[in-house]
């Protein structure tokens, strides 16, 4: 399977149009998004882009133009904008994808206002070029084959917004609430840096929040916000990789939420069942280690390893669980070994191996721990026998 990742560098925020902008930057093609977007059956539009420069580096411009109409905007509710996505010509996933895209930013603006997402007429989000920002960036992102986002903290920017509901605060209550649980900052720039739209697409299709994860660079692409002559340039940088399939010698990254905490006043029991109650709690992986504090305590440090969307949940356990006042947190890039599960059979019973590749490579193997046992215990056998002769099996078979 060919993997691509794209990592979104949120510097200066990012909106729909800032999306797609970024993605024509870094190769995907104006008519072919063109095609994409014409299985919508949406008309009334046109699509643009053109060179433009933020800050004196140079950039993609995207825009979606629209003839003024009398009373503005169309009005639209959630099922009539899903309705008109279900219909058209477009791949499962894309519908699938924009969908969700849709039902998070519909469920954000209706908290806001304090309705039913189901009974909101939407302004902004029902209007055309809010439909063609959020499908066109979906479509862009599997026309150029991404197959994995990560995305930067994003910067919400400060002072006011003025949108159809009156003057907002900047992040505006929408955007604040699709922020929730994702890594975002505030900057000193008066104006609003991530929209809705934005907001909604980035953290609805992310993987991960954090640093670039270790991959190989193959393209990079600046998408042109409207502002212009701020110091910091209004741009939204992607990142993409060199795609990869199966028999490249590339390992599989990703970005990961690290814990550690420092525990000098809590017994061995409690740290261990600390460690116990984050492996069920989903943790990735969770340890003890030995630290020496200030005037020769002796003392653990906790470690956890967690997927960025378990973060809260993982906090929520270490305070529980330990006496800890604090934390400290890190996103952390890794690189693993693709994995797969291979059943083998034994002279003792049928045992899982849990294999680890490179490419089609296997670099190591590991049979499963809870199979062995499981064996050993109905043959009457030692667990290591069970093991061994579960890699022994493994090796005939490959």
């Amino acid at each position: 399977m060919t993997e691509r990742i794209a990592y979104f560098d949120c510097f200066s925020g990012a909106s729909g149009d800032m999306i797609i902008g970024a993605l024509l930057d870094a190769g995907l093609e104006l008519d072919s998004l063109r095609r994409e977007l014409k299985k919508l059956k949406l008309r009334g539009y046109s699509l643009s882009a053109r060179r433009a420069k933020r800050g004196g580096f140079s950039a993609t411009k995207f825009d979606v133009e629209i003839p003024r109409r009398k009373g503005g905007h169309a009005r639209r509710k959630l099922a009539d904008i899903l309705g008109i996505i279900k219909k058209s010509r477009l791949s499962e996933n894309v519908k699938r994808r924009s969908e969700r895209v849709f039902r998070r930013l519909a469920g954000a603006e209706a908290r806001a206002h304090g309705v039913a997402p189901g009974r909101m007429h939407f302004h902004e989000i029902g209007a055309v070029d809010a439909i063609v920002d959020i499908v066109g960036a979906v479509a862009g992102l599997e026309l150029l084959g991404v197959t994995k986002i990560f995305v930067s903290p994003i910067a919400t920017g400060g002072g006011y917004v003025d949108c159809a509901h009156g003057r907002l605060p900047v992040p505006a209550p929408a955007t604040a609430y699709l922020l929730e649980g994702f890594p975002a900052k505030g900057t000193d720039i008066a104006r609003e840096l991530t929209t809705p739209t934005g907001a909604a697409v980035l953290t609805t299709l992310a993987d991960g929040f954090g640093g670039m994860p270790a991959m190989r660079i193959a393209k990079v692409g600046y998408g042109a916000g409207t502002a212009e002559g701020e110091r910091v340039p209004n741009l939204l940088r992607i990142f993409l990789s060199a795609p990869e399939d199966g028999n490249t010698e590339c390992y599989e990254s990703d970005v990961v939420t690290r814990y550690e905490a420092n525990i000098d006043d809590a017994t061995p029991e409690t740290c261990a069942r600390a460690v116990e109650r984050l492996m069920e709690a989903g943790a990735l992986d969770a340890w003890l280690s030995p630290a020496a504090m200030k005037k020769g305590r002796s003392a653990w440090t906790l470690h956890a390893l967690c997927e960025n969307s378990d973060a809260e949940k993982i906090a929520d356990v270490i305070f529980r669980e330990t006496t800890t006042f604090g934390v400290r947190v890190a996103n952390e890039s890794r690189l693993k070994l693709a994995r797969k599960i291979i059943p083998v059979r034994t002279k003792y019973g049928a045992v899982k191996v849990k294999v680890g590749m490179k490419g089609r490579e296997i670099i190591t193997a590991s049979p499963e721990y809870e199979d062995c046992r499981r064996v050993a215990e109905g043959r009457g056998v030692a667990f290591r026998d069970v093991y061994e002769a579960a890699k022994a099996a493994l090796k005939r078979r490959m």
